[in-house]
């Protein structure tokens, strides 16, 4: 044998002793660490988001083969996994190991159903998030701006990856459905510009830090401009020649998930997924018809309190049409959000134990995706410290933003909703890196729409327009449980759902028709919300009622934050076994 070969079968045979002699628990911890690293190397961008700057000189690397290679090794680290029995484990370990199988298992079924053949949908995708890049990336140095740079130069290989896997899914028969990606065009042509200076790529080179040494600017500042002029402008032409040559005409005419192929499975398997429960599209189907009904006699009864003699459907056309309920300017809109939030912060620790040392921001949605995305979004801080956590609020069509959901709206995406939860998650010491840069989606979903009804205890909503817009906001998540299994499982239409929440909500009817498609382009997400908001009330109920004088709202809110985001049935175990350490006297 020759020697090279000797020398790699005598280290292969340490490792696998090694390997032997090591405990469960350190094998679980070196697979763990295995993993992370894997990850970070697969994905740079997530790594420079979750504060590991070795790699932000580069792009993820797209294609099928990747695709594919990154699942074989996924199946690996799955084998290893359960070669370590669970039992033998700590408590905590055991967790670990649980949430970890729970997580390999979710993405190889991702890849079994084909999903990296849909890398886009109407709202999201490479086109739509590559411009955040300033926003994401530290741009301090010399080195940071170099890098920056680099990461530009990169994305028309990273663009024609992309398009390699939507024209594969051609191939496939996994398309998106044609009707949500009506209007693509602006997400794609705001960064086709004959002036590189004017596109928001080259913003952050417009004013260097004072670390960018002077004599460096000129450079950094041509380099950068002839990235984005013949790199990242000609891939935007090519991702558009392509959308509307190949791709539209070829997309699907069925909205439903159940048109794909083995998309019935594919649904019912979306289904445990955002949920983390053991349940069908039937089960979550009734539970939403039955939440409707419950929050409509809500919204009834304040109809009657506010005086009002009309239908319910008049009173929702009264509300679309009065300007009291809308601001006239975007900078209207976001004063007062931002004295709602301001508000909200002095509320925080009479219902909380432990919050977050790192703030959060304000920003307006960018324009270039405004018309065809949701009302806001939560932007999580990156994991050095280095950026702030943002609520980025929507100011296209101010007269399909009401006012009267503004505090509902606010609270769920920054605190005490997304922002207080993630970068608490973010903050907790003992966990894994995996779960503190992740999670799951019904916990932090359900968790920003419990802490919308959070605001009761924190003094909002009262005036009674505010409690309806409350209410809107609740009955529209309970909706999504009717629409998204009605469209994916039952066979409804677009038109269908529309009409749906039309009669069940205050929204917009811009609103309604952005949302629907956002159902139609990602299959079973929309169940997470209501489904988790649902469960925490559940335990605490439970608990106050166990508990009794003993209940502390704090001390419960800090044990369902205190592990992060968590699928629903480790968090009731999370609670219960505290309501039973607290009964005994060992909280």
């Amino acid at each position: 044998m020759p020697p090279q070969r000797i020398t790699v079968a005598i280290l292969f045979t340490l490792g696998a002793a090694a390997a032997c002699a090591a405990t469960p628990t350190e094998r679980l911890n070196a697979l763990l660490a295995e993993t992370w690293e894997f990850r970070l190397r697969e994905s740079p961008q997530f790594a420079t988001q979750v504060g590991d700057r070795r790699f932000n000189d580069r792009l993820a690397q797209v294609s099928v083969a990747d695709a594919n290679r990154r699942a074989e090794r996924l199946a690996r680290f799955l084998e290893r996994l359960e070669s370590i029995d669970r039992d033998t484990l700590s408590g905590a370990d055991r967790v670990n190991h649980a949430l970890f199988e729970r997580r390999l298992r979710d993405d190889l079924a991702e890849h079994e159903f084909r999903s990296y053949l849909t890398p886009i949908s109407n709202r999201g995708g490479f086109h739509i998030q590559f411009p955040d890049l300033p926003k994401l990336v530290p741009l301090a140095t010399t080195e940071d701006f170099e890098n920056y740079i680099d990461r530009l130069l990169a994305f028309g290989e990273y663009a024609d990856g992309n398009v390699a896997l939507l024209r594969e899914g051609v191939r496939q028969g996994f398309t998106l459905p044609a009707v949500i990606l009506e209007g693509w065009e602006a997400s794609v042509d705001a960064h086709i510009l004959d002036d590189p200076t004017e596109s928001v790529l080259y913003e952050p080179l417009k004013s260097p830090p004072a670390a960018v040494p002077a004599e460096q600017h000129d450079r950094v500042r041509r380099e950068a401009a002839a990235a984005v002029s013949g790199v990242v402008v000609p891939a935007y032409r090519r991702f558009r020649k392509f959308m509307t040559e190949e791709y539209l005409p070829s997309c699907r005419t069925a909205i439903g998930a159940s048109a794909l192929p083995r998309g019935r499975e594919f649904y019912r398997y979306r289904v445990r997924r955002f949920t983390t429960l053991d349940t069908t599209p039937e089960e979550v189907h009734a539970r939403g018809l039955a939440e409707v009904q419950r929050i409509r006699g809500e919204m009834q009864a304040i109809i009657k309190q506010v005086g009002f003699e009309g239908t319910f459907a008049e009173f929702l056309e009264r509300l679309r049409g009065e300007q009291r309920f809308y601001a006239e300017t975007p900078e209207e809109l976001l004063a007062k959000c931002s004295l709602i939030l301001k508000r909200a912060d002095g509320e925080l620790p009479k219902l909380f134990g432990v919050l977050p040392r790192m703030p959060y921001g304000v920003r307006e949605v960018p324009a270039y995706i405004a018309p065809k995305t949701s009302s806001a979004y939560y932007m999580r801080p990156s994991g050095d410290g280095a950026t702030a956590g943002f609520y980025y609020l929507n100011t296209y069509n101010l007269p399909s933003r009401p006012l009267y959901s503004l505090e509902a709206l606010s609270l769920h995406e920054a605190v005490p909703g997304h922002h207080l939860q993630l970068a608490l998650q973010q903050e907790l010491e003992g966990l894994p890196p995996f779960r503190k840069h992740s999670g799951f989606t019904a916990f932090v979903e359900g968790w920003a729409l419990y802490a919308e009804r959070l605001g009761m205890e924190m003094g909002f909503y009262e005036d009674p327009y505010s409690d309806f817009g409350r209410l809107t906001m609740e009955v529209w998540r309970a909706g999504r449980l009717v629409v998204d299994t009605g469209i994916h499982y039952f066979g409804w239409t677009r038109d269908e759902a529309i009409a749906f929440m039309q009669e069940n909500s205050a929204m917009s009817d811009h609103n309604i028709r952005a949302e629907i498609d956002r159902y139609i382009g990602w299959p079973g997400q929309a169940l997470a919300y209501k489904t988790g908001e649902l469960k925490i009330r559940e335990l605490r109920a439970a608990a106050e009622e166990r508990l009794g004088q003993r209940f502390d709202v704090r001390r419960f809110h800090d044990v369902v934050l205190g592990a992060g985001a968590v699928p629903l049935d480790v968090l009731e175990e999370n609670v219960r076994s505290w309501v039973d350490a607290t009964l005994r006297g060992r909280p």
